[in-house]
């Protein structure tokens, strides 16, 4: 069933590649037969329907201009295809995986997804401003995530390393995520949706733009599940611990609220979310089926910004922020040195504050560049980690830092079919030493509808405190020595091709080197965890995308991944890296504007997990049916998720016992939606 999936998958595939000239060919035919004006039509209508983005230069682009390659979800898509968080837009795009432990949720991207990252390697941002925490340089994209889905306006999805702007973590890829505006609502929303496992959600929101001047989004949200109640893993399966199964440990629930208010040329935004998850997977050797495993994470964002454009030469943005980020675990061990148990609760904390801005200049003036320069610094005043119990500290570990960087790009038009887009970006980081980092486009336009780029870039990421520092005097982990930060080097060729006024094609080639990989792994001189530079890591891969919308309403995007990803030394392949990954989409008018069908297949190839055994593949459907405006400002909707019911599991991390985690199987969900 796998081998024909695959042939039918890499046959649909090479068929899209070979039909593309001649599909090329014959619109060049066409459009060379148009008379001067019709031709100016069919480009206005074309570059009409070419979306923007604004994540992959600081600055609004066309897709086809900017010096990466792009994906774009919508706020329409996201409720169409009824996504529930942030995971799911991301899980639906061409190379990207979500794997779960029942605790956090990792995202990985072109195959690499070393299990227990904490997504160090992506950089997320909120309306341009960067997310990741300065303890772990998480990127939570599951509920800790701080805004709802239904307040996202799209996110772009900019692949490759992208250090020659952003710095830090941009390392496979920035995920940007732009927010609604207050006119978007225009008054009250509420929303409530009820599904699977007693899962409840509701959201009550407010925005409008009013004759002042002032435009104001504010927004509520409260999630709250009792999770599975029951949870088998085999590796635990002993009278001794309930014969295997986790109960009642699957528990979540989460706050979050978001305001966004703007004036003039400035915009304060604020977001807040605090997330409680209960642990049923005994990780680091807790206590199995203890109540009190579980994780609090609290994230607050503050950003002030400021914009404005000189007579449309030199457009300045600043921003000021402020962000705090905290976490508390609790994890129950057995201290017993006898029959007769003596449960201790551990406690593990981390406490992150930092500050910082950034001032950036885009040059307009000059005839066939646009260049943009800035500066961007952050102060890490408190980088607090520790554990302890009630007979011992045994961290209580106290950091502080300033990073610091400027970045210069120029996307410089060589003629009107060739931009060059060169960027570099130093960074200075207290305890390593600065790196300096660039990135080259070449983007050719050999007609109005063929678009190919040539990309090259590097990128870094420097090791954080977590990575740095944690131990817990050597019960479980151990202290890091000498690590170094770790470095990307990428190449990607890339042709991007409209079919028609309503399709568009996508391939590419891609072949990466990671050097000083950071990776968690177990010392068996000793069995604890530890953080160490591993051997280099090589990759390459082909992204295969056809995508369409008509003005009926249907839309889709059918995609298919083909990744390597092997350590050099030993050329083993890199756990949670699947060689094959293939996805459909679909959304299907039923009745007119009235009731539309969102349908997505996903197939995800075997993977290792870290002990080298295999995890099975598997494909898994979803299906919501979405009612815009059934009455009077009402929206409803209802879904169904992994639809077959396929039982499939994510593979582990060091900390975990389990080689596999199982996943939810068939779930549910319904969603009202009210706009007074």
């Amino acid at each position: 069933m796998r081998n024909s999936c695959i042939r039918g998958l890499l046959t649909l595939s090479a068929a899209t590649v070979l039909a593309w000239p001649a599909l090329a060919a014959s619109q060049d035919e066409s459009l060379d037969s148009l008379d001067s004006s019709m031709l100016l039509d069919e480009e206005a209508l074309l570059f009409q329907n070419i979306p923007s983005v604004y994540g992959a230069s600081k600055y609004e682009q066309k897709v086809t201009e900017a010096p990466s390659s792009v994906s774009i979800v919508t706020a329409d898509e996201i409720r169409k295809y009824g996504y529930r968080t942030l995971n799911d837009v991301l899980e639906s795009l061409r190379g990207f995986i979500v794997t779960d432990d029942r605790n956090y949720s990792y995202v990985s991207a072109r195959g690499f997804g070393q299990p227990g990252d904490y997504n160090t390697r992506l950089l997320l941002l909120l309306d341009g401003r960067r997310l990741n925490d300065n303890i772990f340089d998480a990127a939570f994209t599951g509920r800790i995530f701080p805004v709802d889905v239904d307040l996202i306006d799209r996110v772009e999805v900019i692949r490759g390393p992208s250090s020659s702007l952003y710095g830090a973590n941009a390392f496979f890829g920035v995920i940007n995520v732009i927010t609604k505006r207050g006119r978007d609502l225009q008054g009250p929303e509420v929303a409530a949706a009820y599904g699977h496992l007693d899962t409840k959600e509701g959201r009550v929101s407010y925005g409008d733009r009013f004759q002042n001047g002032i435009e104001l989004l504010m927004s509520g949200t409260y999630f709250d599940t009792e999770g599975n109640k029951r949870l088998y893993f085999r590796e635990f399966d002993d009278p001794a611990t309930n014969n295997g199964v986790a109960e009642n440990l699957d528990g979540e629930q989460a706050e979050s609220l978001f305001t966004k208010l703007t004036y003039a040329d400035f915009t304060l935004e604020g977001a807040y979310v605090s997330r409680d998850k209960d642990i049923p997977t005994a990780s680091y050797e807790t206590v199995f089926n203890d109540p009190r495993n579980r994780t609090v994470d609290e994230q607050l964002h503050l950003n002030l910004r400021y914009e404005h454009s000189f007579a449309n030469q030199i457009d300045v943005v600043g921003d000021l922020f402020y962000q705090r980020a905290d976490y508390d675990g609790d994890y129950p061990y057995d201290y017993s040195e006898d029959d007769e148990p003596y449960i201790v609760v551990y406690k593990d904390y981390a406490y992150g504050r930092w500050w910082g801005g950034e001032l950036q200049f885009t040059v307009n003036a000059l005839e066939g560049h646009r260049i943009v320069f800035g500066t961007e610094v952050q102060r890490n005043e408190r980088q607090d980690q520790g554990n302890y119990d009630d007979q011992e500290v045994y961290l209580d570990d106290q950091q502080d830092s300033t990073d610091w960087g400027v970045y210069l790009q120029d996307e410089f038009k060589l003629r009107d079919d060739l931009i060059l887009n060169a960027g570099v970006r130093h960074d200075d980081h207290e305890d390593f030493d600065s790196t300096t980092n660039p990135r080259f486009a070449l983007i050719y336009n050999p007609t109005v509808i063929t678009t190919i780029k040539l990309l090259y870039g590097t990128a870094f990421r420097a090791p954080n405190v977590y990575e740095l520092y944690f131990h817990d005097n050597e019960i479980t982990a151990k202290a890091a020595q000498n690590l170094e930060p770790e470095t990307i080097e990428t190449w990607e060729l890339i042709l991007e091709q409209s079919i028609g006024q309503h399709w568009r094609a996508v391939a590419g080639v891609f072949r990466y080197e990671v050097d000083d990989l950071i990776t968690l792994t177990t010392d068996p001189a000793d069995d604890l965890l530890v953080f160490d530079n591993t051997d280099s890591v090589e990759a390459h891969g082909v992204e295969l995308e056809l995508e369409g919308k008509r003005p009926s309403g249907w839309a889709g995007r059918l995609s298919y991944t083909y990744q390597d990803t092997e350590d050099q030394v030993t050329g083993a392949t890199l756990p949670n890296s699947p060689k094959h990954l293939a996805k459909g989409n679909l959304i299907a008018p039923l009745i007119g504007e009235r009731l539309f069908a969102g349908l997505e297949l996903q197939y995800t190839d075997t993977r290792k997990n870290v002990r080298g055994t295999h995890i099975d593949d598997f494909t898994i459907a979803n299906l919501t049916l979405h009612a815009p405006g059934l009455w009077k400002g009402l929206d409803l909707s209802a879904g169904l998720y992994n639809v077959f019911d396929k039982k499939y599991s994510d593979p582990g991390s060091e900390e975990h016992t389990q080689e596999g985690i199982e996943q939810d199987g068939i779930s549910y969900r319904v969603k009202a939606y009210y706009a007074f």
